[in-house]
């Protein structure tokens, strides 16, 4: 299994780990090594090796309260209160340390630190009011993102992930819509 980092923004992308919400979710994070193998996938965090329970928990109870927040920020609601003290207790822990190099930014630090440090990217893009925040526009997909695109006018959580899924189920309905009757049997 794969993991998709299209929403622009690791503490969404962290969020997309459960997928068809609301349909059939499906956790993508079933087990500690999961979120290890999600950090190390992850191109903003460095592989966290060692993800305790503890870690793990944190970790999941993150995920929801930067979705829920994601959420009414979406719809225009006021945050809730629950979600948002989730999300500041996790901010607050100590967070990794941090390098540039010829290579870009280096995070060091353990599996915690990492949670600190998405949470506060979370924080960050929430309290941004100029922040394009949306939700994917396949029915099946419940995946939030960050629009950058001009106007704000991008669709799908990604192209390969949806945007390829729903231009292909158009294709197919106009093909349907112009064939005659006579090709329909056929």
């Amino acid at each position: 299994m794969t993991f998709a980092f299209v929403s622009g923004n690791a503490a969404l992308d962290l969020t997309g780990t459960v997928e068809s919400r609301r349909d059939h979710p499906k956790d993508l994070l079933d087990t500690p090594a999961s979120l290890e193998r999600w950090m190390g996938e992850c191109r903003v965090l460095p592989d966290a090796a060692n993800v305790d329970t503890r870690t793990f928990a944190s970790a999941l109870e993150l995920r929801e309260a930067v979705y829920r927040l994601a959420r009414d920020r979406i719809e225009g609601r006021p945050f809730t209160h629950e979600h948002l003290q989730t999300l500041n207790a996790v901010a607050s822990e100590p967070t990794p340390d941090i390098e540039l190099t010829d290579a870009g930014v280096k995070l060091t630090g353990d599996a915690q630190s990492m949670l600190a440090y998405l949470a506060r990217d979370a924080i960050a893009l929430l309290a941004d009011n100029d922040a394009q925040l949306k939700e994917c526009g396949r029915p099946e997909c419940t995946r939030l993102y960050l629009d950058r695109s001009r106007g704000a006018r991008r669709t799908w959580c990604g192209m390969k992930e949806c945007g390829d899924r729903m231009k292909a189920a158009a294709y197919r309905s106009r093909k349907r819509a112009s064939a005659s009757p006579a090709d329909v049997r056929a």
